[in-house]
């Protein structure tokens, strides 16, 4: 390591994260701040409920969205393209940036630390600082303020819904959102495998992993449950479950054809 990265790394760096909303990157998040106050978006995921035919839809009614990981891997099928991108996965950012730099959108969030420490540089990106640390999270592990930090809760989803309430967005609707594996621990901590189960929209999502992942739906759930807990008691934003099927039941369900 050079002397510049060396000092980087000790000093520059940890002021960044202590003080994000300071950097460059901090204030080009704060331009977003409220800035779709009253509006809905939809929130993306890619589960096996997701259908071309329900993006089609949401192309067609030029509604805001939010898309995740490889949901490139859709592209295919329809003609809608997410408004917003977000990935905070080193696996995915280092093996398919160039799939990511290809998706037209209004901003990518990526976390600035793959940028640090795994030399991520992803092209227009919109970087904010993930935090890992238990002992410096906001009340109920949702952040209010993503310019100075979004709290890692071990779900993608999770942190496209804290830029959604920093947004202002009065009414997210979750969509894709199955909230099911072949393979997961419960909220009791137990493992349980169900072979019928399917992942992912498509097959093959995520051939470069060898192995089946092992997914945490506890600590899933208990992130939803504060994500609920901070946006009933600020009154700023309310979320919807508009997946089709699933096992999510932390927020209320709405069906989703009846929102055109």
């Amino acid at each position: 390591m050079n002397l510049l990265k060396s000092i980087q790394s000790r000093i520059i760096q940890p002021f960044q994260q202590k003080h994000f909303e300071l950097t460059k990157y901090g204030k080009n998040i704060k331009l977003y701040e409220n800035k779709f106050k009253g509006k809905r978006c939809f929130i993306v995921a890619n589960g096996p409920s997701l259908h071309p035919n329900d993006l089609d839809l949401l192309h067609d009614r030029n509604e805001i969205t939010f898309g995740m990981n490889r949901i490139y891997k859709m592209f295919e099928q329809t003609k809608w393209r997410p408004t917003f991108y977000v990935c905070e996965d080193e696996l995915i950012i280092k093996e398919k940036q160039t799939e990511i730099n290809a998706i037209p959108t209004k901003e990518k969030f990526i976390p600035i630390e793959l940028n640090w420490w795994h030399g991520v540089n992803v092209t227009d990106a919109l970087y904010f600082h993930l935090n890992y640390k238990d002992e410096e999270r906001f009340p109920f592990s949702f952040s209010p303020d993503i310019a100075h930090q979004i709290e890692c809760r071990g779900t993608v989803t999770f942190t496209c819904m804290q830029i959604a309430a920093y947004m202002g967005f009065s009414e997210i609707y979750l969509l894709g959102v199955d909230h099911n594996y072949q393979k997961t621990i419960d909220i009791d901590g137990n493992v349980v495998f169900d072979p019928n189960a399917k992942d992912y929209f498509c097959e093959g999502y995520d051939t470069d992993i060898k192995d089946i992942a092992i997914h945490d739906m506890g600590n899933n759930t208990r992130a939803y449950m504060d994500a609920k807990k901070y946006c009933d008691e600020t009154n700023k934003s309310k979320i919807f479950n508009a997946t089709r099927g699933g096992k999510l039941e932390v927020f209320q369900r709405v069906d989703f054809d009846t929102l055109f």
